[in-house]
């Protein structure tokens, strides 16, 4: 509901379910996280997503969100770094492996 009602442009209802969120509630911590990402807060987002991998390490995923935050803020060289973190464990990932490809291509 929270990612609606972004997606709905509702403010109201948007504070409303971000009252709702709980701290200790990974999902809600993920959901919150993606809000700021898609609002381009990306620090805020990067924030949660380094806090969630510390407290959840077998949550691989999450590195590549961090990849995607460093990127984002132009930290090219951090986000290669922890990108290949990643790739390391899952370099299958489609997702993972074209960001690369933009990293690279804003290095070179």
């Amino acid at each position: 509901m929270f990612h609606i009602a972004h997606k709905k442009d509702d403010e109201d209802l948007l504070n409303q379910y971000h009252m709702k969120i709980q701290e200790e509630n990974i999902p809600d911590q993920l959901c919150l996280a993606a809000i700021h990402y898609l609002r381009s807060h990306f620090e805020e987002a990067l924030e949660l997503y380094k806090k969630l991998l510390l407290e959840n390490k077998e949550y691989l995923a999450l590195n590549a969100y961090v990849s995607l935050c460093y990127y984002k803020l132009d930290f090219f060289d951090i986000a290669e770094e922890i990108l290949n973190h990643y790739l390391a464990e899952r370099p299958e990932s489609i997702i993972a492996i074209n960001l690369k490809a933009c990293i690279k291509f804003q290095l070179y």
